[in-house]
């Protein structure tokens, strides 16, 4: 079953297409039919600058398990970080 609910955030990094790479403003997350993952639902990230049109996006379709261990791993590798290292106001 299809939720169609969506959940977007701001974001601000870079991500890896086709063409290079280029800024992310943009996260929106929903479970949904996945366009090439073999499995009925997933959830699925879309990271993107809405701003350059739609080829600056980048999609991921994750299963429930697999999304929960990247939510651990992003947790831990955040909490094993120095507070702060890898924030925008960070020095380069």
């Amino acid at each position: 079953m299809c939720t169609y609910d969506t959940e977007t955030v701001e974001i601000e990094g870079s991500a890896k297409g086709p063409d290079g790479w280029f800024e992310v403003t943009r996260a929106a997350v929903y479970v949904d039919h996945p366009h090439h993952a073999p499995f009925g639902h997933t959830l699925n990230i879309d990271f993107a600058d809405p701003a350059q049109g739609p080829a600056a996006r980048v999609a991921v379709e994750l299963t429930e398990e697999a999304a929960r261990a990247l939510m651990a791993a992003i947790q831990a590798a955040l909490d094993h970080a120095p507070a702060g290292l890898a924030s925008r106001s960070a020095p380069v």
